[in-house]
């Protein structure tokens, strides 16, 4: 049995090869083939999460290559969906951190499978995804939602763990799209759970997988009892390994653009003068812990898309006292709420703002705003 590798989940850091990779959207056959594991995905999340390049961008040059709304409405559809979560973590703030709208149930641990970290789950499929996804720091989305609903809906894990194991390895790491999905699988952020069986994972992971612990109707997927490999919880240590803090040397006659885990974009404020910091606060990669592929992704993003930029591994507070006088500018974020300066805010694709109960009243607004 051979199973579709992930050839193009190999992430180029600068900024032309990634204008490359936008430019190579085919929006019509993504809205056709997006759901399989071999679907003519874009590859772009990690520089969307990573705020180098903009929702907004993306849609722009699509259109502008000749492409109607109506052809490509899926293709939109989806940019729109991580425009929907930030605006839900916007309206929401922390609470995104707990269940949000009804308690998950069944519960029966606050940790994560060892077979699921391990990759040993015996799904053919998600195994072989999950031991690539610590190769590429890419998962497919529906291999996403397989591994949600296999801790959350099978093992009765509660989504918050297995949820921060996910991110801490993900390249697109956003912990909005990221939380409030595992929360939607796991019925937290939604009227009901998602559930896959072998049929469903065997048809889009193309595998011919049986006689699995899923090879069963739906109906007796939700009485199924908690698999005894899937009993075995253990609490997991997420830490991030910062590089070491070093002086850096700031112009005090120049202002500060701060740039962060969630914006590298290395267009903004391009001309103007100014000392540009890469901010990689402590506090927050405790509380969301990342890779140390991931670390390096970001670094490498800065310096070679950056002009002269400087890392500052520390608490924004020490620096804003350290520079006192100096202007700070920064992006808008909900995890910057606590920086001081001048906020600029991001791009969006739709002046739509706010919190919205469900994705498609969210999502009835913005396309009033497409040309059709």
């Amino acid at each position: 049995m051979e199973l579709f590798e992930e050839k193009n989940a190999i992430f180029p850091t600068f900024y032309d090869e990634i204008l490359q990779r936008v430019r190579r959207i085919d929006p019509v056959k993504y809205s056709s083939t997006r759901n399989y594991i071999n679907g003519s995905v874009t590859y772009l999340s990690p520089y969307i999460s990573r705020g180098v390049i903009s929702t907004k961008f993306i849609l722009s040059e699509v259109l502008n290559r000749g492409y109607k709304p109506v052809q490509i409405e899926k293709f939109i559809q989806e940019l729109a969906w991580r425009d929907y979560w930030q605006q839900l973590w916007i309206a929401k703030g922390d609470s995104i951190n707990k269940d949000l709208k009804n308690k998950q149930t069944p519960v029966s641990n606050n940790s994560i499978s060892k077979v699921i970290v391990e990759g040993k789950t015996n799904i053919i499929a998600v195994d072989k995804a999950i031991k690539q996804f610590y190769k590429t720091g890419y998962l497919h989305n529906h291999l996403r939602m397989y591994i949600a609903s296999i801790a959350c809906n099978v093992a009765n894990s509660h989504w918050k763990v297995p949820a921060k194991w996910m991110y801490y390895h993900l390249r697109d790491a956003d912990w909005a799209s990221n939380a409030l999905s595992w929360q939607w699988v796991a019925g937290a952020n939604s009227n009901k759970k998602y559930i896959a069986n072998q049929d469903n994972i065997n048809k889009y992971c193309l595998t011919n997988q049986k006689n699995s612990f899923l090879d069963v109707s739906y109906e007796d997927l939700n009485k199924l009892e908690i698999p005894e490999i899937f009993k075995n919880t253990p609490i997991i240590e997420l830490r991030t390994p910062l590089p070491k803090q070093k002086e850096i040397i700031i112009n005090e006659t120049l202002p500060i653009c701060i740039y962060n885990f969630y914006n590298l974009d290395p267009l903004w404020k391009k001309n103007e003068l100014a000392n540009r910091v890469l901010l990689l606060e402590p506090s927050h990669f405790e509380q969301y812990p990342v890779s140390q592929k991931t670390i390096e992704f970001i670094i490498n993003i800065a310096k070679k898309n950056i002009p002269n930029i400087k890392i500052y591994v520390g608490e924004f507070n020490i620096l804003k006292a350290t520079y006192n006088s100096i202007k700070i500018y920064y992006k808008e974020h909900p995890l910057n709420n606590h920086y001081q300066g001048i906020e600029e805010p991001r791009e969006w694709m739709f002046d739509v703002k706010g919190y919205y109960t469900s994705f498609f009243s969210f999502w009835k607004k913005c396309k009033k705003q497409l040309k059709y």
